[in-house]
């Protein structure tokens, strides 16, 4: 979309990035099911590959309907740039890279998916990376945990999966303070429900597999790039700020400036991790955002409802949505999240580990599936499943014990998604 107007988010996701085809008049994004692209002659090839013209060379780097996707979400996150990949994970390994190397470690809060656990607790030490998990309402603890070797701090927004809200702003003031970059993982809440950059973030991180998407489709990640973080600031991001050796000592942030993190995160990331977003996830993609503030708004509705309902219900021992009234974090959820707290919570059982596993399997709307953001509603152990690998007090610290259930609400029927739950529970605990 061309510059002029501000447009409101419902118009920017449909519009943001896509423009008629110029070869057909294709109003949808075409599908540029294409390996590679043709130059024009020697001198635009050599121009390309020396990062001294944007274009296409390659579909591991960059191909023209995942560009739109990126653009996209750029938009709607109020980011200046954005690179797509293969998965959410992907996005997390990719938002690291460029910041981290042997030795230095990244500060993240406990409250995260199991699997970004496991990723950081354990994967990422075979880079020579390690991880600090610091509970984030405590803002003492997370200063105490940065120090000389920590390269960024990481968080979710909404956490899945209890549901736990991350107030941004406070956690960016200590990042700020300590000239580190804060990524926020903004899976759960989307940014029509949360915008991190604007509340300081550096960087954005989307499994685009979940809300954006909505549909349980395709897998894929990204991450966005805010344009504010001035990566020349310190030594301590040389990848950004020193001389390059693939590219003959161009210097990424002094060549790129704002976009230092978008063009290092195609002209390496994807050029040697090779997560690469295929063309038909960043259709399918691109499809489910156009309808992402309707689909959010039914997600909060019916959330808040049967989430109340659960709440008063005697077999439920409590519900995690900060959305309810009692939650500890309703204050700071009606202060930083305005328009609801998405549809992902978790609820324990006074049956415990028993009843959760009868809960699951008795069932009929809700599906037993390890995803989340889908238009059905969903339901997963997360114990037995997600956060298997976790340690007991791993599992409790993220919200996923034993006698708890993660509830993905979708956008159906709530007062169907209520009787099911009822008969289920009826079976689960009497």
């Amino acid at each position: 979309m061309s510059d002029g107007p501000t447009y409101g988010f419902d118009t920017l996701q449909i519009h943001a990035g896509a423009r008629p085809d110029p070869a057909t008049g294709a109003r949808q994004t075409p599908i540029y099911q294409s390996t590679a692209y043709v130059f024009r002659d020697a001198d635009h090839a050599a121009a390309l590959f020396n990062l001294q013209e944007v274009g296409y060379i390659y579909s591991r780097l960059t191909n023209p309907t995942v560009a739109v996707l990126q653009e996209r979400i750029a938009t709607l996150e109020g980011g200046v740039g954005a690179v797509c990949c293969s998965s959410g994970h992907a996005a997390q390994i990719m938002a690291l890279f460029p910041l981290m190397g042997p030795g230095k470690n990244v500060v993240a809060s406990t409250r995260l998916y199991g699997g970004t656990v496991t990723q950081f607790s354990q994967t990422i030490k075979r880079f020579g990376w390690s991880a600090k998990f610091v509970d984030f309402d405590d803002l003492d603890a997370l200063r105490d945990a940065i120090d000389d070797d920590t390269r960024a701090v990481f968080c979710e927004s909404v956490a899945n999966p209890g549901g736990y809200v991350t107030d941004i702003r406070a956690v960016a003031d200590v990042t700020d303070a300590a000239g580190l970059p804060l990524i926020v993982d903004n899976t759960s809440a989307t940014p029509y429900l949360c915008q991190p950059i604007s509340q300081g973030a550096t960087l954005v991180v989307h499994s685009t597999t979940k809300y954006l998407t909505g549909n349980g489709t395709v897998t894929g990640g990204c991450v966005v790039d805010s344009g504010n973080f001035d990566w020349s600031a310190s030594d301590k991001f040389p990848s950004l700020s020193a001389p390059e050796p693939a590219y003959h000592g161009l210097k990424f942030h002094e060549t790129f400036g704002n976009l230092a993190y978008t063009f290092h995160g195609i002209a390496i990331g994807l050029r040697d991790l090779g997560m690469t977003m295929n063309p038909q996830a960043a259709h399918y993609t691109l499809m489910g955002i156009e309808t992402l503030s309707l689909r959010m708004q039914k997600h909060v509705e019916n959330a808040e409802k049967i989430a109340t309902w659960l709440e008063s219900d005697p077999r439920v021992d409590y519900v995690t949505y900060a959305g309810l009234p009692s939650s500890p974090y309703a204050e700071r959820a009606a202060r930083c999240y305005p328009k609801g707290t998405g549809g992902l919570f978790t609820v324990a059982l006074k049956g415990g580990y028993d009843a959760c596993i009868k809960l699951v399997d008795s069932l009929e709307i809700f599906s037993h599936v390890a995803n989340l953001g889908d238009t059905r509603s969903l339901i997963i152990h997360s114990a037995s499943t997600t956060h298997r690998q976790l340690t007991p007090e791993q599992q409790e610290a993220a919200g996923a014990g034993p006698n708890v259930v993660r509830i993905s609400i979708g956008i159906e029927n709530a007062d169907d998604l209520i009787r099911d739950l009822d008969q289920a529970l009826t079976k689960a605990c009497g």
